[in-house]
């Protein structure tokens, strides 16, 4: 049996476009019209079928390839995954501090322990007093609601934590090892009798660890029921959301409290040392006027640090240096004014949750740092800043 013998130049001037100055061919019609070979495949078209709609920046779902990619793109961006457990085989709970509502840092990284405490077969939940959102994104498959007081009642709390933890009955109990997680932590083990491993520094889903005998060594053991974590322990949850579904609680009797009058005083803004302010504004080499600065941060009541430069130059006091050479900063916002972003001073600031940066440079490295960037001269953007706040108290 024989075949007619393909002859590759002929298929070639077949292919040929016409009319164009230099030589050019369409291969990717060849099979269509009948010729031998196959449809050329078009990467971009592909690439572009794989992006997701919706989203600020270019995002692509490179799962999904071939046949249907669109579709299954677009349910995706429509319909985000959420993972629900209907019957878990036992829960972990977390008791987050959640000052004015807001988590911090610290309560996520308690939430992503929990997750591994949890592992397939558990679920977390989320024991909260008052309205708290996004629990399900950072891992929460439950949220139970835990009578709230207005003041500061720290034995009022214990007694609805200890109520909550017989209905619940949870494998694990966690607290943040801070001055409020760490002191409702002690009280409920003082009202159920349950061990308490504090400040664990380690975590597993089948042991913990902690330091002992003033640090020389660590002690290990299996979770305990009750525990405390350490900051920066175990990074925050970041896998697909959870169902963050309401729990209800049994009404828990609550005595009157033993403190009748409790007030949280804030400390001065402008004497609160750098290292444990909540809210530092900076100025750095493009701030020349250092009292509209100074102005701005009574504004905004933030604690004053600054670049080393005007350290330096005498401008600021030596105490207000941010970076690795003055103080390293834990703030929940840190507003960089005019400050460009040498090395040491991008370490300083290593430990905010929040950088907002005002610079001229678009390609400054402490623009690159910030969350938020606002591209303009400092000196322009200080005084807008001070008479929008004037405007707001004023109405």
């Amino acid at each position: 049996m024989t075949r007619v013998r393909r002859d590759p130049r002929a298929d070639r001037r077949a292919a040929q476009i016409a009319s164009l100055d230099r030589p050019r061919f369409d291969l990717a019609g060849r099979a269509a019209d009948g010729g031998p070979g196959r449809p050329r495949r078009n990467p971009r078209t592909e690439f572009a079928a794989l992006r997701v709609t919706g989203a600020a920046r270019p995002r692509f779902d490179r799962q999904h390839r071939g046949e249907g990619a669109v579709a299954q793109v677009v349910s995706a961006a429509s319909t985000p995954n959420v993972i629900v457990v209907d019957a878990p085989a036992f829960l972990v709970a977390v008791v987050p501090d959640a000052p004015g509502g807001r988590l911090t840092q610290h309560d996520r990284q308690l939430f992503g322990a929990a997750r591994t405490l949890a592992g397939a077969h558990g679920a977390v939940a989320a024991l909260v007093a008052g309205e708290i959102e996004g629990l399900g994104a950072i891992g929460a498959d439950r949220v139970a609601a835990l009578a709230s007081t207005q003041n500061y009642a720290p034995d009022v709390t214990a007694a609805a934590l200890a109520s909550a933890f017989a209905a619940l009955s949870p494998r694990h109990l966690l607290f943040p090892e801070t001055p409020d997680g760490g002191d409702l932590a002690r009280r409920l083990a003082l009202l159920t009798g349950e061990p308490l491993f504090p400040d664990v520094e380690q975590l597993s889903a089948t042991s913990v660890s902690r330091a002992a005998r003033g640090k020389r060594v660590a002690q290990r053991a299996a979770p305990a029921r009750l525990m405390t974590l350490g900051a920066d322990v175990v990074a925050p949850y970041s896998g697909p959301a959870r169902e963050g579904r309401s729990e209800p609680l049994p009404t828990a009797e609550v005595s009157a409290p033993a403190i009748t009058d409790a007030r949280r005083i804030p400390a001065d803004p402008a004497t609160t040392p750098l290292t444990v302010a909540d809210f530092v504004v900076s100025a750095g080499n493009g701030v020349t006027d250092i009292e509209a600065f100074r102005r701005l941060a009574e504004a905004l009541g933030a604690t004053p640090g600054a670049s080393r430069v005007l350290c330096d130059a005498g401008l600021m006091p030596r105490a207000s240096q941010v970076g690795a050479s003055g103080s390293v900063l834990t703030a929940t916002c840190y507003l960089a004014l005019g400050v460009a972003g040498a090395p040491q001073h991008l370490q300083g600031v290593a430990g905010c949750e929040h950088v907002v940066a005002v610079n001229t440079d678009l390609h400054a490295a402490m623009i690159e740092r910030a969350g938020l960037a606002i591209v303009q001269d400092a000196q322009l953007v200080m005084p807008a800043l001070i008479a929008a706040l004037e405007s707001e108290r004023a109405s």
